[in-house]
């Protein structure tokens, strides 16, 4: 299979598997209503809400396109066809926002970041790279996601971004059909930008502290073990 072959193979996969976590979502959203990938102790951060908006009028533009057509179109074939194509249409858009709802951005337990966009992106940051973060309004129109040379990235709903994490050093993830990436630098939205700072500051430190104590634990254990140590040598 030639490159360009095995390229549109693997795009194609992404977008199907893509298309079933839609619906799959829908369902978990009206069936278990709970968040994907949220463990104990993690927080969910919604960015949802920042799309709302959109999604609503694409759903009446969407409705009001089927019910004209409906009486526009004499052709009994054609008809069905054009009605299979606008109820598929209508049922994406669904799956589309319920994917956004059930898979939010998750602040981990251990100060870990998620930053998701449905089963689109999928950006994992370890604690121990994140160096700081901030809140920083910025509206952009260059799409969902974008990446530059300079290893910057910037996840945005709906044109905004309402935060920036800092990191020690690049991570790596995986655009949406498929090709990798890596960021240094993530502009990222969140519906709550204050609650999502607040979250991620308090596991931060929490995971910090932990670890200070663990150091001076064991450097107290340590001690006594040199003292005797010195015992044995005299």
């Amino acid at each position: 299979m030639s490159g360009a072959a095995a390229r549109a193979a693997t795009v194609t996969l992404r977008l199907a598997r893509h298309e079933c976590t839609l619906y799959s979502s829908l369902l978990r959203r009206l069936v278990l209503r709970r968040p994907h990938g949220v463990g104990p102790g993690d927080t969910a951060v919604g960015y949802a809400r920042g799309q709302l908006f959109t999604v609503q009028v694409m759903l009446f533009v969407s409705v009001v396109e089927t019910v004209a057509l409906a009486f526009l179109i004499p052709w009994p074939l054609v008809h069905a066809i054009v009605l299979a194509i606008d109820l598929w249409g209508i049922l994406f858009i669904l799956g589309l926002q319920a994917a956004c709802a059930v898979r939010p951005h998750v602040v981990g337990a251990d100060g870990s970041l998620r930053l998701r966009y449905g089963a689109l992106v999928d950006i994992r940051i370890p604690a121990g790279r994140i160096a700081s973060v901030r809140r920083e309004r910025r509206h952009s129109a260059r799409g969902l996601l974008r990446t530059d040379a300079d290893g910057r990235a910037e996840l945005a709903i709906s044109g905004e971004t309402s935060l920036v994490v800092e990191l020690t050093e690049p991570v790596v993830f995986r655009r949406p059909l498929g090709r990798t990436a890596t960021a240094r630098t993530v502009r990222w939205y969140a519906d709550d930008p204050a609650a999502a700072l607040a979250a991620l500051t308090a596991a931060t430190a929490a995971t910090a502290a932990t670890a200070a104590d663990g150091a001076t634990a064991a450097g107290g254990a340590d001690a006594p073990s040199a003292g005797r140590r010195a015992e044995v040598a005299e």
